[in-house]
Protein backbone atom coordinates (compact mmCIF):
# COMPACT_ATOMS: atom_id res chain seq x y z
CA UNK A 1 0.00 0.00 0.00
CA UNK A 2 1.72 3.33 -1.24
CA UNK A 3 0.87 6.64 0.01
CA UNK A 4 -0.29 8.82 -3.16
CA UNK A 5 -0.51 12.40 -3.33
CA UNK A 6 -2.12 13.81 -6.64
CA UNK A 7 -2.89 17.42 -7.35
CA UNK A 8 -5.81 18.38 -9.30
CA UNK A 9 -7.76 15.72 -8.43
CA UNK A 10 -11.34 17.19 -8.26
CA UNK A 11 -12.39 16.11 -11.45
CA UNK A 12 -10.52 14.78 -15.12
CA UNK A 13 -7.57 13.23 -15.60
CA UNK A 14 -6.82 13.89 -11.46
CA UNK A 15 -10.23 12.44 -10.14
CA UNK A 16 -9.62 9.33 -12.72
CA UNK A 17 -5.97 8.94 -10.87
CA UNK A 18 -7.91 9.44 -7.25
CA UNK A 19 -10.12 6.88 -8.51
CA UNK A 20 -7.85 4.46 -9.64
CA UNK A 21 -4.94 4.13 -7.27
CA UNK A 22 -7.60 4.17 -4.15
CA UNK A 23 -9.15 1.37 -5.58
CA UNK A 24 -6.26 -0.59 -5.57
CA UNK A 25 -6.20 0.12 -1.89
CA UNK A 26 -3.61 2.87 -1.72
CA UNK A 27 -3.63 5.48 0.65
CA UNK A 28 -4.71 8.82 -1.57
CA UNK A 29 -4.79 12.35 -1.01
CA UNK A 30 -5.59 15.23 -3.63
CA UNK A 31 -5.25 19.17 -4.11
CA UNK A 32 -8.14 21.04 -5.48
CA UNK A 33 -8.46 24.75 -5.74
CA UNK A 34 -12.17 25.90 -6.10
CA UNK A 35 -14.28 22.93 -7.10
CA UNK A 36 -15.77 22.41 -3.48
CA UNK A 37 -18.69 19.84 -4.37
CA UNK A 38 -16.51 18.33 -6.86
CA UNK A 39 -13.76 17.06 -4.22
CA UNK A 40 -15.75 16.84 -1.16
CA UNK A 41 -17.65 13.87 -3.78
CA UNK A 42 -14.49 12.58 -5.13
CA UNK A 43 -13.21 11.99 -1.25
CA UNK A 44 -16.67 10.53 -0.21
CA UNK A 45 -16.73 8.15 -3.41
CA UNK A 46 -13.06 6.96 -3.08
CA UNK A 47 -12.13 7.31 0.90
CA UNK A 48 -9.62 9.90 -0.40
CA UNK A 49 -8.86 13.20 1.66
CA UNK A 50 -9.16 16.30 -0.16
CA UNK A 51 -7.52 19.42 0.75
CA UNK A 52 -8.09 22.56 -0.79
CA UNK A 53 -4.22 24.29 -1.76
CA UNK A 54 -3.38 25.97 -5.13
CA UNK A 55 -0.04 25.14 -5.88
CA UNK A 56 0.88 28.04 -7.13
CA UNK A 57 1.07 29.28 -3.60
CA UNK A 58 3.89 27.83 -2.32
CA UNK A 59 3.22 27.83 1.92
CA UNK A 60 -0.07 26.44 1.10
CA UNK A 61 1.54 23.54 -0.48
CA UNK A 62 3.43 23.16 1.87
CA UNK A 63 1.12 23.08 4.32
CA UNK A 64 -1.19 20.19 2.44
CA UNK A 65 2.10 18.19 2.30
CA UNK A 66 2.20 18.37 6.41
CA UNK A 67 -0.97 16.56 6.39
CA UNK A 68 0.15 13.61 4.23
CA UNK A 69 3.45 12.54 5.33
CA UNK A 70 5.95 10.08 3.55
CA UNK A 71 4.38 10.61 0.17
CA UNK A 72 5.43 7.49 -2.18
CA UNK A 73 3.81 8.34 -5.21
CA UNK A 74 3.37 12.00 -6.37
CA UNK A 75 1.27 12.91 -9.95
CA UNK A 76 1.86 16.21 -10.87
CA UNK A 77 -1.63 16.72 -12.64
CA UNK A 78 -2.62 20.34 -11.46
CA UNK A 79 -2.73 22.86 -14.67
CA UNK A 80 -4.48 25.49 -16.43
CA UNK A 81 -5.21 26.21 -20.38
CA UNK A 82 -5.83 29.83 -21.47
CA UNK A 83 -6.37 29.80 -25.41
CA UNK A 84 -6.38 32.36 -27.69
CA UNK A 85 -3.76 34.45 -29.84
CA UNK A 86 -0.14 34.94 -28.37
CA UNK A 87 -0.90 38.59 -29.37
CA UNK A 88 -4.28 38.59 -27.48
CA UNK A 89 -3.13 37.39 -24.39
CA UNK A 90 -2.02 39.58 -21.16
CA UNK A 91 0.82 39.15 -19.20
CA UNK A 92 -1.15 38.34 -16.13
CA UNK A 93 -2.47 35.37 -17.95
CA UNK A 94 0.92 34.54 -19.14
CA UNK A 95 2.15 34.35 -15.60
CA UNK A 96 -0.99 32.38 -14.14
CA UNK A 97 -0.27 29.71 -16.78
CA UNK A 98 3.25 29.21 -15.59
CA UNK A 99 2.75 30.03 -11.56
CA UNK A 100 -0.29 27.20 -11.99
CA UNK A 101 1.28 24.68 -14.52
CA UNK A 102 5.53 24.77 -14.07
CA UNK A 103 5.75 27.06 -10.60
CA UNK A 104 2.98 24.38 -8.97
CA UNK A 105 4.99 21.92 -10.08
CA UNK A 106 8.61 22.68 -8.57
CA UNK A 107 6.20 23.58 -5.29
CA UNK A 108 5.00 20.26 -5.06
CA UNK A 109 8.46 18.09 -5.85
CA UNK A 110 10.39 20.30 -3.44
CA UNK A 111 7.55 19.01 -0.74
CA UNK A 112 7.68 15.50 -1.14
CA UNK A 113 11.29 15.44 -1.61
CA UNK A 114 12.33 15.01 2.51
CA UNK A 115 10.16 12.15 2.59
CA UNK A 116 11.72 10.79 -0.94
CA UNK A 117 15.15 11.67 0.42
CA UNK A 118 14.44 10.05 3.35
CA UNK A 119 13.74 6.52 2.19
CA UNK A 120 15.69 6.81 -1.03
CA UNK A 121 13.08 6.40 -3.13
CA UNK A 122 9.73 7.65 -4.62
CA UNK A 123 8.05 8.02 -8.10
CA UNK A 124 6.82 11.48 -9.48
CA UNK A 125 4.33 11.59 -12.51
CA UNK A 126 4.07 14.41 -14.46
CA UNK A 127 1.54 15.72 -16.66
CA UNK A 128 2.33 17.50 -19.72
CA UNK A 129 0.22 17.70 -23.54
CA UNK A 130 0.80 16.47 -27.01
CA UNK A 131 0.78 20.69 -27.28
CA UNK A 132 3.90 20.15 -25.02
CA UNK A 133 5.69 18.20 -28.12
CA UNK A 134 3.89 19.53 -30.87
CA UNK A 135 2.71 23.12 -30.17
CA UNK A 136 -0.37 24.46 -30.90
CA UNK A 137 -2.35 26.76 -32.60
CA UNK A 138 -3.52 29.39 -30.40
CA UNK A 139 -2.06 27.68 -27.40
CA UNK A 140 1.60 29.33 -27.48
CA UNK A 141 1.78 30.04 -23.38
CA UNK A 142 -0.15 26.40 -22.57
CA UNK A 143 2.46 24.72 -25.10
CA UNK A 144 4.85 26.72 -23.53
CA UNK A 145 3.99 25.36 -19.84
CA UNK A 146 3.78 22.11 -20.93
CA UNK A 147 7.18 21.65 -23.06
CA UNK A 148 8.98 23.21 -19.77
CA UNK A 149 7.06 20.30 -17.86
CA UNK A 150 8.62 17.49 -20.05
CA UNK A 151 12.13 19.26 -19.90
CA UNK A 152 12.13 19.36 -15.96
CA UNK A 153 10.22 16.01 -15.73
CA UNK A 154 13.71 14.78 -17.93
CA UNK A 155 16.06 16.63 -16.25
CA UNK A 156 14.75 15.65 -12.82
CA UNK A 157 15.23 12.06 -13.50
CA UNK A 158 18.96 12.52 -14.18
CA UNK A 159 19.16 14.43 -10.96
CA UNK A 160 17.07 12.28 -8.95
CA UNK A 161 17.95 8.81 -10.04
CA UNK A 162 20.98 8.23 -8.17
CA UNK A 163 18.70 8.98 -5.22
CA UNK A 164 16.42 5.94 -6.01
CA UNK A 165 13.84 8.35 -7.05
CA UNK A 166 12.24 7.79 -10.68
CA UNK A 167 10.32 11.14 -12.41
CA UNK A 168 8.26 10.45 -15.47
CA UNK A 169 5.66 12.11 -17.79
CA UNK A 170 2.54 11.49 -19.45
CA UNK A 171 1.77 13.86 -22.61
CA UNK A 172 -2.17 13.94 -22.84
CA UNK A 173 -3.60 14.46 -26.49
CA UNK A 174 -7.64 15.04 -27.01
CA UNK A 175 -8.87 13.49 -23.60
CA UNK A 176 -12.78 14.29 -23.09
CA UNK A 177 -12.61 15.97 -19.94
CA UNK A 178 -13.92 19.92 -18.53
CA UNK A 179 -11.26 21.27 -20.96
CA UNK A 180 -12.75 20.02 -23.55
CA UNK A 181 -16.21 21.51 -23.44
CA UNK A 182 -14.91 24.97 -24.96
CA UNK A 183 -14.12 23.50 -27.94
CA UNK A 184 -16.27 23.69 -31.00
CA UNK A 185 -18.04 20.82 -31.51
CA UNK A 186 -16.87 20.67 -35.18
CA UNK A 187 -13.44 20.90 -34.31
CA UNK A 188 -13.61 18.02 -31.65
CA UNK A 189 -14.68 15.82 -34.85
CA UNK A 190 -11.85 17.29 -37.00
CA UNK A 191 -9.27 16.07 -34.26
CA UNK A 192 -11.42 12.87 -33.76
CA UNK A 193 -10.99 12.36 -37.26
CA UNK A 194 -7.26 12.78 -37.56
CA UNK A 195 -6.23 10.22 -34.95
CA UNK A 196 -5.93 6.63 -35.92
CA UNK A 197 -7.54 5.00 -33.77
CA UNK A 198 -10.82 7.61 -34.83
CA UNK A 199 -12.06 8.52 -30.99
CA UNK A 200 -11.06 10.87 -28.21
CA UNK A 201 -8.91 9.49 -25.00
CA UNK A 202 -10.68 9.36 -21.54
CA UNK A 203 -9.63 10.33 -18.12
CA UNK A 204 -9.70 6.78 -17.25
CA UNK A 205 -6.71 6.37 -20.42
CA UNK A 206 -4.54 8.83 -18.88
CA UNK A 207 -4.79 7.55 -14.83
CA UNK A 208 -4.06 3.61 -16.48
CA UNK A 209 -0.22 4.88 -18.27
CA UNK A 210 0.24 7.09 -15.20
CA UNK A 211 -0.39 4.40 -13.00
CA UNK A 212 1.90 2.38 -15.31
CA UNK A 213 4.51 5.13 -14.66
CA UNK A 214 4.17 5.29 -11.09
CA UNK A 215 5.04 1.43 -10.35
CA UNK A 216 7.11 0.80 -13.44
CA UNK A 217 10.63 0.41 -11.04
CA UNK A 218 13.04 0.38 -14.33
CA UNK A 219 11.27 3.51 -15.90
CA UNK A 220 12.57 6.85 -15.51
CA UNK A 221 12.97 10.19 -17.76
CA UNK A 222 10.17 8.90 -20.07
CA UNK A 223 7.91 10.77 -21.92
CA UNK A 224 4.65 8.38 -22.70
CA UNK A 225 2.22 9.41 -25.12
CA UNK A 226 -1.44 9.37 -24.44
CA UNK A 227 -3.19 10.76 -27.80
CA UNK A 228 -4.40 7.91 -29.78
CA UNK A 229 -1.36 7.83 -32.04
CA UNK A 230 -2.05 11.30 -32.95
CA UNK A 231 1.05 12.79 -32.56
CA UNK A 232 3.68 9.62 -33.42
Amino acid sequence: MANVLITGGSRGIGAACVRRFAMRGDRVWFLYEKEHEAAQSVAEETGATAICADVADGEAVKAAFRQCPDVDILVCNAGISIPGLMSMLSESSWDRLFDVNVKGMYHCINAAMPSFLRKQSGSVVTVSSMWGVTGGSCEAAYSATKGAVIALSKALAKELGPSGIRVNCVTPGVILTDMCAEIDPEILEELRQESPIGKHGTPEDVAAAIEYLADAPFVTGQVLGVNGGFVI
